[in-house]
């Protein structure tokens, strides 16, 4: 099996990205199966340009996107991705879209097709704070979300793929306010490890509640 994973880079005046440092920290190999990591820019249009390219070149079986959502105080699985970009701040080109849909002929919203509940209960049972999130918002990591899944709605339906925020590191949490939520990027990518191999081990999903952000 192979699995792509992406990071963004920097967005909003950052210096880093724990989503890419975190992926960088990935193996090559989990169990025995491969990684395959790439940035990608925070950017409306590109990021989904830049994914396909990615699809078409490696062919994985997975693609996982990972994001920051700072604020957040634990690894977030994101279930759904909705139809609609709305963004707070311009991303890395400025772009800046209200109330656009992504795809006109996508549907509202599409779910995950990776394990969302056997990832977060794998990354609990290693002692790292986790959570299923019901929003990923309507910014870039809302976007790629989205377009990946449409994509493999449209083109690659063999390929199952998801989405995973996570918090601020630790270094970038030394210039926030006092209280601010971070994890270190050690952390993270073990985290990250952990949830593909419940991606790569593919257990049925429980009717357990895994606890949410709603």
């Amino acid at each position: 099996m192979k699995i792509l994973v992406t990071g963004f880079d920097p967005f909003g005046g950052e210096e880093t990205n724990p989503a890419y440092q975190a992926v960088k920290l990935l193996p090559d190999k989990i169990l025995d199966n491969e990684i395959i990591k790439l940035e990608i820019p925070t950017v409306f249009s590109k990021s989904p340009i830049v994914v396909e390219e990615a699809i078409k070149k490696y062919n994985p079986d997975v693609v996982l996107n990972i994001g920051q959502a700072g604020g957040r105080s634990s690894i977030s699985v994101e279930r759904v991705a909705i139809n609609l970009a709305e963004a707070r701040i311009p991303d890395n080109d400025n772009e800046q879209p209200i109330n656009e849909r992504l795809q006109e002929d996508g549907e509202n919203a599409y779910f995950a097709s990776i394990p969302v509940k056997a990832m977060v209960k794998n990354i609990r049972e290693h002692n790292i704070p986790a959570n299923i999130s019901y929003t990923a918002g309507t910014y870039v990591c809302n976007s790629i979300m989205y377009h990946v899944l449409y994509m493999t709605h449209t083109k690659y339906k063999d390929i199952r793929a998801g989405f995973i925020h996570v918090p601020f590191s630790t270094e970038q949490a030394t210039e926030k306010k006092d209280g601010t939520p971070s994890m270190s990027i050690e952390t993270i990518s073990k985290g990250l490890e952990y949830a593909i191999e419940a991606i790569i081990e593919d257990k049925d999903e429980d009717n357990e509640v895994m606890g949410t952000i709603m």
